[in-house]
């Protein structure tokens, strides 16, 4: 029976990965007939979004963590909450470097957080994000293969387990 509900769960995630990057095409379609503000205001949008995506995620990651006294990586909400945090980090990648957007993606994550993330640590944790999704290139090519279709949610749960030391990392900074 959990088997059957891992694997629901999987294609499930599965089928918002391909809607997400769907969306996102279509966004970077109407991003090329707009003028440079305008292109700037979107990814600035792009860039809140993300980063209220990826409060939301370490809000729910680290009310878990409270409760446990750890970060559970084979609890099945958690892996749901690092994929939707991995997800929500991947403009970071190629973005690390634009000051713009590391600001409009720590306002999200401040708005979305519920005082997890404040002005105080909003660059240290945003710095932590950057170094998790940089430095894992093997676990961002699961991820991306993960949301493109995974076939099962073990793939989640390595996904997760990868990340484990680093998720620990930035809930360790929230005590």
């Amino acid at each position: 029976m959990k088997k059957i509900i891992l694997f629901a769960t999987a294609i499930m995630m599965a089928s918002c990965g391909f809607m997400q990057n769907s969306t996102s095409n279509v966004q970077s379609n109407n991003v090329q007939s707009t003028t440079t503000s305008q292109t700037t205001a979107q990814t600035g949008n792009a860039a809140v979004s993300a980063g209220q995506g990826a409060g939301n995620a370490l809000q729910a990651l680290y009310a878990q963590y409270k409760a446990d006294g750890k970060y559970d990586y084979k609890n099945m909400q958690n892996i749901l909450n690092t994929v939707t945090l991995v997800a929500n980090c991947e403009g970071l990648k190629d973005n690390y470097k634009d000051k713009t957007y590391l600001k409009e993606f720590g306002k999200g994550m401040i708005a979305s957080s519920l005082g997890l993330v404040t002005q105080n640590n909003v660059q240290t944790v945003t710095n932590s994000l950057v170094e998790m999704v940089k430095s894992n290139e093997t676990v961002q090519n699961a991820t991306t293969k993960v949301q493109e279709g995974a076939s099962s949610a073990a793939s989640y749960a390595n996904t997760a387990a990868q990340y484990a030391s680093s998720i620990s990392s930035i809930l360790s900074l929230f005590k």
